[in-house]
């Protein structure tokens, strides 16, 4: 199949892009590196900077049109697949409808059905919208529902999701957000993971007992979204814990640092702190687990039943507040003789259900299947 793969997150396409290749298949693709994130990309679509970015942005994407025809697939990461106002890409999604076989519309993050299902239905007893009943009252989550529910974002959205032939959900989240509206061509399939691709032994620094060593924890931040994402819940537990456990745990902090370097600060630690309201584990969780991390975050029940897995638990889920955070985050120091086996069943699950050829796979059989 040739398949061009149009937009990027947390190195989502570039990963299955890989797989797909492994499998035989011509797979293109084209993004703008998910901003300062600078993910690698076959074609780059970034919007220069200055004045004249949207119309230089525009020539740059019009210039390349004939490079995005006659493929088997175009998989667009989300409705907002380059970095232009909704009513300039209907004009770009329609050349693509109508030049290649087919269109697959990526649930990969923030989209309408995302927010108009949180806040309405509220399918998630919690979320970036809401906890419980109540609605989130946070700036970016306000700013979120203002941009996407009554605007052109969403008409694009729901045009998009109407009329592609396949929609595929990366999350348990986005999956039931999308599944009640369009129950025939919804696809669950997990993100993709290169194994081995610096994974460090689950036992930690060589030569010490696990015992005696400092707890290793480390947290990403992205300020604008902190609150938001929960982080700023995340990193005072965090820091708390290693005020009180001096001795026994030590903090790293990547504040909105590219992608290569913050994988280089991430290796050296032994647990995650990642995405407070979140059911699931995503990219940056998933990436640290591979390489034997821990993950303190989203790992509810519904999480392991979407996959199907029965046995292995390795995330330290958490409720979304502060005291479940640093209750196990205390936990994880105080049975230091728990983190071995969970680094290995981390490192398994992974193996089981994230591998980018596995996952490669199940988009194989589902682009054949609407082929």
């Amino acid at each position: 199949m040739k398949i061009l793969l149009i937009g990027e997150y947390s190195n989502v396409h570039w990963t299955l892009a890989e797989g797909l290749r492994e499998l035989g298949h011509e797979a293109t693709v084209v993004s703008n590196g998910d901003f300062w994130k600078n993910y690698p990309r076959n074609i780059d679509v970034s919007r220069p900077k200055g004045r004249l970015g949207v119309p230089l942005l525009m020539l740059k994407i019009l210039r390349l049109l004939p490079k995005m025809r006659n493929f088997d697939v175009v998989q667009l990461i989300n409705p907002m697949f380059f970095e232009l106002k909704a009513e300039r890409l209907r004009f770009f999604y329609h050349f693509l409808r109508k030049n290649n076989r087919k269109i697959v519309l990526g649930a990969f993050g923030m989209d309408y059905y995302w927010v108009s299902e949180c806040v309405h239905r509220k399918p998630l007893r919690y979320s970036d919208f809401n906890i419980g009943m109540e609605l989130r009252t946070d700036q970016n989550a306000m700013a979120e529902r203002a941009d996407w529910l009554g605007t052109a974002k969403e008409t694009l959205n729901r045009h998009i999701a109407e009329d592609c032939d396949g929609i595929a959900t990366g999350l348990y989240e986005y999956d039931v957000c999308y599944r009640p509206h369009f129950p025939e061509k919804t696809q669950f399939i997990p993100y993709p993971i290169k194994l081995g691709d610096g994974k460090r032994s689950e036992g930690g620094k060589k030569g010490n007992k696990r015992e005696k060593q400092r707890l290793r924890l480390f947290i990403g931040i992205n300020r604008s979204r902190s609150e938001y994402k929960g982080t700023d819940i995340m990193l005072r537990a965090a820091q708390d814990i290693a005020q009180k456990y001096p001795e026994k745990v030590e903090l790293k902090v990547a504040e909105s640092v590219p992608f290569a370097e913050y994988r280089l600060m991430m290796d050296d630690s032994d647990v995650i702190l990642d995405q407070l309201y979140s059911y699931t584990p995503a990219m940056n969780a998933l990436e640290a687990m591979s390489r034997g991390l821990i993950v303190v975050g989203g790992g509810e029940p519904e999480n392991y039943e979407i996959l199907g897995e029965n046995e292995l638990r390795p995330i330290i889920n958490v409720a979304p507040n502060y005291e479940s955070v640093c209750h196990e985050l205390e936990q994880l120091v105080l049975h230091p003789e728990r983190i071995p086996e969970l680094k290995r069943q981390g490192i398994e699950y992974i193996r089981r259900h994230h591998d980018h050829l596995k996952v490669a796979r199940e988009y194989e059989q589902f682009y054949n299947h609407i082929l």
